[in-house]
């Protein structure tokens, strides 16, 4: 049987979580990051979006995003991204898209894993009943292990990427979730292999890729000041 392939960030989000407790891999504000940046990436190569040329009068590295078409796409997240490009002041920089646009992206994620049948909630209770915690699991394992399998024959060199699943292993590399993958591979050379795929693929998802690096290292840097 043939397995839909989902968006880059459903996939992302079930790469992002332990398939047997349900609990997320890294923080889920940097997670939720990496949502927002699976959401411009599969707007770029649904033809939506483009990233302005690189201009000497801003700052190093950074990209404007600007709709190429204001077609919805029948994804509920995806089109409201377009909403918020479209409706915005002024074209908004890739990085800071991606830190309004993931502010409540993870539940909203999460919620339409659960509304698709993917995800099916449920809930543990402790000490006697007294505290509970809420908990997300996949319906079927075939979600998250076909979306690590594809990454696998990659990191194997057995198939030629797609756009699709070059952009999702370079989230995967930059995330930090490589380990989840469950190789053998040492985690820094797996890494590496994976962000050299990506690197063979288009230069705006590289870009968008790179925003929600910088993204989750402000992050990183916040919490310590």
């Amino acid at each position: 049987m043939t397995v839909p392939r989902l968006p880059l960030r459903d996939e992302l989000f079930l790469l992002g979580h332990n398939d047997d407790t349900g609990h997320p891999h890294i923080h889920r504000q940097a997670l939720a990051v990496g949502l927002a940046g699976a959401v411009l990436i599969d707007l770029f190569l649904a033809g939506r979006l483009v990233l302005d040329p690189h201009d000497d009068t801003r700052p190093a590295g950074e990209r404007w995003l600007r709709l190429h078409s204001d077609q919805p796409v029948g994804d509920l997240i995806a089109d409201s991204a377009i909403a918020a490009i479209r409706y915005g002041r002024t074209a908004p920089p890739v990085k800071v898209f991606l830190r309004r646009f993931a502010d409540d992206l993870y539940e909203r994620t999460r919620a339409g894993l659960v509304a698709a049948g993917i995800l099916r909630h449920s809930t543990r209770r402790r000490f006697g009943g007294l505290a509970r915690t809420d908990i997300y699991l996949a319906t079927d394992t075939k979600w998250p292990v076909v979306a690590r399998a594809r990454l696998r024959y990659l990191a194997r060199g057995r198939e030629r990427p797609d756009n699709h699943t070059a952009a999702l292993a370079g989230l995967v590399a930059t995330l930090g979730l490589a380990e989840h993958l469950y190789l053998d591979d040492d985690t820094t050379t797996l890494t590496a292999r994976l962000k050299a795929v990506a690197d063979q693929h288009h230069q705006s998802v590289r870009d968008i890729t790179a925003a929600v690096d910088a993204a989750v290292g402000d992050l990183a840097t916040a919490t310590y000041r």
